[in-house]
């Protein structure tokens, strides 16, 4: 291949430009413009969307040292199982502007926007703006990316830094640049301050690549690496140094954690646990065993080559996962004659199909074939890297175009697009059945008459080729639509509709149709029909859906509707898994993924003289301690931390907290607990066999029998300030 051949390539690597077309900047401002309105239509309509991560922001607007530390309550009595990078812009927005779903879900927004631009900059470099405009619509219009950055996970942030770290890798192979190598190694740092070692998944590619195509010698490439290499762990360890070094005492306990350490919450919970499964502290105590079937994976789905096309994952972000594939080999043969390094026009191009096709690949992997805690959501990280492929894929097909052998792939790739969104369109049972069809006879029709538009003119071309774009892409603008349109809220959600045998949906853990508990991979769904909470939201807010009561075995609850008054849904939670408010039975791990209704009563009792406490009151779980947080704006420790198993506080440190008068009020969990066969046992898994050891349940027990028991809008309450005796 020449330059020549690929006009669509700059002149020259070493940060020349091609002359920018009148339509560019239009069509970019159109796209940034697009995006954001994308992601900012009705984005009150979550609420505080996962509240566990906005008491976190609560507490850091009020507190430096929460802010710091990432802790999930203004007592700093412990912090979120992630370290804090993804919640100090969401910290710093409500410091400025005050508490409300808008002031934490606007900086997630900004972030896809800014994704967007940075992987159209990307793509650019060597593909021309055509084909950077492609890239940023797929990524724009990729359903799990509109869910994620209009949430409050640190999926969003992570995204964006990993979407940069391959641009400077990029900018880095143009001449063996240093700076912007060590640029590279910065942004991983700070991704992994956003979600541990997920970071570091394409670090191994993207080494690789410049170690062996960089256009220096061998000493100096390697010296460069050291020098990345340095700059990541300084912008990822200062605070974990910081941390490790700060004495335990005086600091929160590390949320997540069994040891109250840092690093063992990275190597273990939120690092080879993920893998291979044994992850202690984790849902159901750790470990790859469970419910869901003898594929691997456990209770989070079997796991394989197939995960990320199966079930409600395909529709997260497989809609072009095939194209993309097809492309980066299409790409790579297209540029396999070009010299090693990436001193010539060609050379780039390959490095960019190995560096977006490397990180594509790898996480591709990990995440089909991880035995531990796997949610939907995680597929966000591919989001960039399949967008980018497609751009850069696409516009050398078209380039390459008057060969037989590149006309064939470009249509192939066109069909097999078509017919994958008609079997991912047919998942949702009863789902806008007419855009199956007409994205299916569409791309049908695009790819068949695409080799052959040409020699009927300019016009017929772009006309067809239009089609093809519009069938590629219809399918996933519509779950795009269908997923700004609807509030989510609690810790597993899922973009688009209700698909059979899913685990997440707008509020929360929603079942698809026909799953006796709406939860594939969980036994006797729903059997205790508890109350499905809404979450707490902001003062003001209008909620996104209302609370619903578990109807026997299907467990059917209400579910945040586009109109915000809830629509009753099939399915329902497994055991109760989305707890009982107040006042509910606790089956399973109730108040687990989303929080509890919060009555006046429980306000203005939480409030009441809270000035004198450090904490307002206790609860065990942090969903639920955070849904009482935010309602009334005091601080509620949240015992054992966000699943109740983390030792935090211990039974010894906590009656001490009760003597010193720190702590005003322990909201209760109500009702009994199920057996562990029916959803997990008592959320936090208290008891003996729980995973943190019976931390949570010995408060529990201590506090009642010790402390007069009261009910308080619904729920129960104890004075820790009137002892029975």
């Amino acid at each position: 291949m020449t330059a020549a051949a690929l006009p669509i390539l700059p002149a020259a690597v070493a940060g020349a430009r091609t002359a920018r077309p009148r339509w560019e900047r239009p069509a970019l401002a159109g796209l940034l413009i697009a995006t954001a309105a994308l992601l900012l239509w009705d984005l009150g309509a979550s609420g505080y969307a996962n509240s566990f991560y906005s008491a976190a922001v609560q507490a850091g607007s009020e507190s430096w040292k929460a802010f710091f530390f990432g802790s999930s309550d203004a007592g700093n009595s412990i912090t979120v199982d992630k370290p804090p990078a993804a919640l100090w812009p969401m910290m710093l927005s409500v410091r400025l502007f005050g508490l409300g779903s808008w002031q934490i879900l606007v900086p997630q927004a900004l972030m896809g926007v800014a994704t967007t631009g940075v992987l159209y900059a990307s793509v650019r470099r060597q593909f021309g703006p055509g084909a950077a405009l492609l890239s940023g619509a797929a990524f724009a219009l990729t359903p799990v990316a509109a869910l994620m950055f209009r949430f409050n996970n640190p999926d969003a942030l992570l995204t964006l830094l990993l979407t940069v770290t391959v641009y400077c890798l990029l900018r880095a192979l143009e001449g063996a640049q240093t700076r912007w190598l060590v640029w590279a190694g910065v942004a991983v740092g700070f991704a992994f301050l956003t979600k541990t070692l997920q970071a570091f998944v394409i670090l191994p590619p993207l080494a690789v690549l410049y170690a062996v195509c960089a256009p220096t010698g061998l000493r100096r490439r390697l010296g460069q690496l050291l020098l990345a290499g340095g700059a990541m762990v300084v912008a990822g360890g200062w605070w974990v140094a910081v941390v490790e070094l700060w004495p335990a005492s005086s600091r929160p306990y590390i949320g997540g954690s069994q040891n109250n350490s840092f690093l063992e919450l990275t190597l273990g919970y939120n690092g080879l646990g993920r893998i291979n499964g044994n992850e202690t502290g984790s849902v159901g105590g750790g470990g790859a065993g469970g419910p869901g079937g003898a594929g691997g994976g456990g209770r989070w789905g079997e796991s394989g080559i197939d995960r990320l096309f199966s079930g409600n994952i395909g529709g997260q972000i497989s809609w072009l996962l095939p194209a993309a594939l097809v492309l980066l080999v299409a790409g790579l043969v297209i540029t396999w004659r070009a010299r090693r390094t990436t001193d010539s026009v060609d050379g780039m191009a390959r490095a960019a199909f190995l560096a977006w096709g490397g990180s594509l690949l790898i996480t591709a992997l990990v995440f089909s074939y991880m035995q531990g805690i796997f949610h939907e959501y995680y597929t966000v990280a591919l989001a960039p890297f399949v967008a980018a492929l497609i751009g850069m894929g696409v516009a050398v097909l078209w380039e390459e175009r008057g060969s037989a052998v590149a006309a064939v792939a470009l249509s192939g790739t066109l069909a097999l697009t078509a017919v994958w969104s008609y079997v991912l369109l047919g998942r949702a049972t009863g789902y806008l059945p007419w855009l199956r069809w007409a994205v299916l006879v569409g791309g049908l029709l695009a790819a068949v008459a695409l080799p052959f538009a040409g020699r009927a003119g300019r016009r017929v071309l772009r006309a067809t080729a239009g089609l093809g774009v519009v069938a590629a892409l219809a399918g996933p603008f519509a779950y795009c639509m269908t997923t700004v349109s609807t509030g989510h809220t609690g810790s597993i959600v899922t973009a688009g509709p209700a698909v059979a045998g899913s685990r997440g949906g707008p509020g929360g853990m929603m079942g698809g149709p026909g799953g006796p508990g709406g939860f594939g991979d969980m036994p006797q769904g729903g059997r205790d029909g508890g109350q499905q909470p809404g979450g707490a939201l902001p003062q003001g807010a209008v909620p996104p859906g209302q609370a619903g009561q578990g109807q026997g075995a299907q467990g059917q609850g209400r579910m945040p509707g586009a109109d915000g008054r809830g629509a009753e849904r099939p399915g329902g939670f497994p055991g109760g898994m989305n707890g009982a408010g107040p006042g509910g039975r606790g089956g399973g791990a109730g108040g687990l993924l989303n929080g509890a209704r919060v009555s006046t009563e429980a306000k203005a009792a939480l409030t009441a003289g809270a000035d004198s406490y450090t904490w307002a009151a206790a609860a065990i779980g942090s969903q639920n301690a955070a849904s009482y947080q935010l309602a009334s704006g005091v601080p509620v420790m949240p015992v054992g931390g966000f699943n109740g198993s983390d030792p935090s506080p211990t039974l010894e440190q906590f009656k001490e907290y009760v003597r010193d008068g720190r702590i005003h009020w322990f909201i209760g969990q109500g009702g009994t607990t199920t057996d562990a066969s029916e959803g997990g046992g008592r959320r936090g898994g208290g008891g003996p066999a729980g995973p943190g050891g019976g931390t949570s349940t010995e408060i529990e027990n201590w506090v009642k029998a010790t402390f007069k028991e009261s009910t308080v809008g619904g729920a129960t309450f104890y004075d820790l300030t009137a002892p029975t005796s």
